[in-house]
């Protein structure tokens, strides 16, 4: 399975017109996204590569991990961050942060990361990573990274 690691950052009005702006940044703004919790199933493999709206799959349910992060405040900075480890089967975990710094986000992943192999077997990769920044300059901004699983119709 490809699980493709796509980021985008938007600004709106409102907090939620900022996130959906940063959902179309990152190529997945027309659909209707379902979370998924941290796990990487075996034969996967890990692109980052932003994504582009594909508008023939509007509406669909797209399964994805979702990191997001919102800077409220003029000169406020946002980071969304997703972390990643694979096992050499492909299987492995992510894990999705937010914070007010890239080293404060990266931190967490580590952190988030070594705790959760810490209790799973088999020797996972070292980390890997892609965060996202975005800085409020005026109106409400978002940045997001996801973990785009697949999308399915309904």
């Amino acid at each position: 399975m490809l699980i493709s690691v796509t980021y985008g950052k938007g600004i709106g009005k409102t907090e939620i017109s900022a996130f959906d702006s940063a959902l179309w940044d990152g190529g997945i703004g027309d659909y209707n996204l379902i979370t998924l919790s941290s796990v990487i199933p075996p034969n996967s493999r890990i692109e980052v590569k932003r994504l582009q709206i594909d508008n023939r799959d509007i509406g669909n349910k797209l399964y994805v991990v979702l990191s997001k992060c919102f800077a409220r405040n003029i000169g406020e900075e946002a980071y969304a961050g997703l972390g990643w480890v694979t096992k050499e089967d492909g299987s492995g975990v992510f894990m999705e942060e937010c914070g007010k710094s890239k080293e404060e986000v990266k931190q967490r992943i580590k952190d988030s990361l070594e705790s959760a192999i810490s209790y799973r077997n088999g020797n996972y990769s070292s980390i890997d990573y892609h965060i996202e920044k975005i800085k409020c300059e005026h109106n409400p901004a978002c940045a997001v990274v996801a973990a785009v699983y697949k999308s399915e119709g309904w």
